[in-house]
């Protein structure tokens, strides 16, 4: 059954958000009587039967909401937006897929190209929703830099801190294997540097913040690799 997003999504007849009108109409060609999964991002799943169908509206029956509860613990990347932004949205589809909880896109010192396309990434991120049938839409905070997202995290640090990247180690002893330093039962907030890595004044501003240098194996990967790779131990990690 394909899936639309319905971010009201509620008990009784209602017409679906424009665009997901216009996307079931035009492209899908739903008819009168076709059945579709409904999300609106936050738990909430429905099953929609379709009582009229025009070109540019669309109404819907919904007989019963289902909620379904938040990860208990979960995962944010604050990861710097790669140059070609079709990698870094290669990255948001993937990530979603397998199971993140926050994104913050974030400038640093090596950034090439600081432009930020927040729509389209969350359009990204709908689609990927709805393509892989998670009932949550994991959040994308606007860009920033890099000290700013820890002053907008600052009240939420209470999970671990991990910081990637390629150079040496800055701490005796503190460069484990993401999945040796990672605790099964806690959130954690993951950094990822652009594709010439992080700075080495940025990795110890982030240490000075209780951040724990990671390895994520022998490789050196690109940006997106790296952070999808570290979204794909943390969900790992949760199962074992």
């Amino acid at each position: 059954m394909r899936s639309l997003y319905v971010p009201e999504l509620r008990v009784g007849c209602f017409n679906l958000p424009k665009d997901e009108a216009k996307h079931a109409s035009r492209v899908l060609r739903v008819r009168v009587g076709d059945s579709f999964s409904l999300m609106d991002g936050v738990g909430g799943v429905a099953e929609g039967v379709f009582i009229e169908v025009e070109k540019n509206n669309c109404l819907v029956e919904v007989k019963e909401l289902i909620r379904e509860e938040k990860a208990k613990f979960g995962l944010t990347m604050i990861v710097s937006p790669t140059k070609h932004t079709d990698r870094f949205e290669w990255f948001l589809e993937k990530a979603v897929e397998i199971g993140i909880e926050c994104i913050q896109p974030v400038w640093t010192e090596r950034s090439e190209r600081k432009v930020e396309k927040f729509e389209r990434w969350n359009k990204v991120l709908v689609s990927a929703m709805k393509q892989s049938k998670r009932s949550w839409l994991p959040v994308l905070m606007p860009a920033c830099t890099l000290p700013e997202a820890f002053l907008i995290k600052n009240e939420e640090m209470t999970s671990s801190l991990y910081i990637a990247h390629c150079m040496d180690e800055f701490v005796d002893g503190g460069k484990k294997h993401f999945l040796k330093s990672l605790p099964a039962s806690k959130s954690a907030i993951v950094a990822i540097g652009p594709e010439g890595d992080f700075t080495p004044s940025e990795v110890e501003f982030m240490i000075s913040r209780g951040g724990v240098e990671i390895s994520l194996g022998d490789s050196r990967l690109r940006t997106e690799t790296a952070a999808l790779a570290a979204v794909a131990f943390f969900e790992a990690k949760q199962k074992i």
